[in-house]
């Protein structure tokens, strides 16, 4: 027969049981809850949109709508175009830094870390940026109006520097490095002459027009087997793919061009409109009132991001619809958009 103290340290124990399994069924709603039933944490897309440019004196990054100063200089600094890399997100541009000097020199921003490219003895801008692995690469612009390209520190000259080059715009695909720009603005024996519109493919340069008349390469994209040039001959946008050239439609200026599967975007100018083109097809972004102009864009999914200035103020156009990104005199001069997954 079981006294009473042990029959309560029975019923007790049970009680303890009973607790702990109930505890148990608890944590594990909640951990199922969490995990969505799968034993794996739920997870959200975000989606970030990066636009480089300029405002007063600033160097400017905006992350979704929301501003960054760069760089402010009293003689000015500006951001040309940014890309976005293993979370890393690298800005190329320009900065004054010696009012002495008066040059601007071509920088780089390394999330936020400024680096010079050049001295800032001659006037320097770096037009472009791309990475692809752990290199890195840059277009620069300069008095020397040599086309230069900057890898990882060391700098490839284009051009020899006889007739006058710059580059304007970098694209990495595989082992391949393409850069458009123009060449042969003048000889330094003072004889004028139109530029060319040309690309160099790891260094070998390939001109599209034939200097009869103003000519520049101004964006290059490489999807596949196929490399898109966007530029602009006298006063009409110019399309080229592999070298084959078609003029764009009430199109005064393509800045930039982008391929997403089967369909071709170019963003430019025609007149004082700033313009989107799919496939050929124009879409007005801006109404004329004012002068705008359409200077990057990036396709992700299904909608199109665009980035220029419409009436002196940067502007995104997101499918069609605008966002000024300020409320000053600003440029807005590069898009990049990424996708990522974070747990909620």
């Amino acid at each position: 027969m079981i006294d009473k103290i042990t029959e309560f340290r029975l019923k007790m124990r049970n009680v303890v049981k009973i607790g702990v399994t109930c505890l148990a069924v608890v944590v594990m709603f909640v951990a199922c809850d969490r995990n969505n039933g799968n034993g794996k944490e739920e997870e959200k897309e975000v989606i970030d949109v990066y636009v480089a440019g300029s405002q007063g004196r600033s160097a400017l990054l905006w992350k979704n709508g929301v501003a960054q100063n760069l760089a402010e200089y009293p003689l000015g600094a500006g951001a040309t175009s940014v890309y976005v890399s293993g979370g890393d997100v690298y800005v190329a541009g320009y900065a004054n830094q010696t009012v002495n000097v008066g040059s601007n020199a071509a920088i780089i921003w390394k999330n936020g870390v400024e680096q010079s490219l050049t001295d800032g003895k001659r006037n320097a801008i770096a037009t472009s940026i791309h990475v692809s692995g752990n290199d890195m690469y840059v277009t620069i612009r300069d008095d020397d109006w040599i086309s230069k390209l900057w890898k990882n520190g060391v700098v490839q000259n284009l051009t020899d520097g006889i007739s006058g080059a710059r580059a304007l715009s970098v694209y990495v695909s595989g082992n391949d490095v393409y850069v458009a720009g123009g060449g042969e603005y003048y000889f330094f024996g003072g004889t004028q002459k139109s530029s060319v519109a040309k690309l160099w493919k790891n260094g070998v340069e390939q001109s599209f027009t034939n200097g009869n008349e103003n000519a520049e390469a101004n964006s290059v994209y490489v999807s596949g087997n196929d490399v898109y040039v966007a530029g602009y001959e006298v006063n009409v946008a110019k399309f080229w793919k592999n070298g084959v050239v078609q003029d764009i439609p009430d199109g005064t200026r393509a800045n930039s061009v982008y391929v997403a599967g089967n369909d071709v975007y170019v963003a430019g100018v025609g007149g004082k409109i700033a313009k989107l083109w799919k496939n050929g097809i124009a879409q007005n972004l801006s109404d004329g009132t004012n002068a705008a102009v359409a200077n990057s864009v990036f396709v992700l999914d299904k909608d199109v991001y665009v980035v220029g200035t419409d009436n002196g103020i940067a502007t995104l156009w997101k499918n069609g619809v605008p966002q000024s990104l300020t409320n000053e005199r600003s440029s807005a001069n590069s898009v990049f958009v990424v996708k990522q997954k974070i747990s909620k």
